[in-house]
């Protein structure tokens, strides 16, 4: 990755552009930096993924930090990303 970026599951959608984020308010990021999550920060998100050859290609995606007041099975994380209207994508398109 060219930037540091915070590990989400994508299979941890709550709406189609709403992901679980973090169950505390600091998250290490890909760098290893501690991150202070905080309502209406700016984050960069990714999940491990391949392409079909089988090389590394993670998904990515920038979205904006969300306090998750969605309750029932989300309620084991605090906060969310809202993901911007460019999507979540392949690195190498990126």
């Amino acid at each position: 990755m060219n930037e540091a970026r915070l590990y989400v599951d994508f299979n941890e959608m709550i709406e189609s552009d709403l992901v679980l984020l973090s169950q505390t308010d600091i998250k290490i990021d890909s760098l290893g930096n501690s991150i202070q999550l905080f309502e209406g920060k700016f984050v960069r998100i990714y999940t491990d993924d391949v392409n079909e050859q089988g090389k590394k290609d993670n998904l990515i995606a920038e979205g904006f930090v969300e306090l998750n007041t969605h309750g029932g099975w989300t309620s084991v994380c605090k906060w969310n990303c809202r993901i911007t209207k460019d999507g979540i994508r392949h690195e190498s398109f990126f």
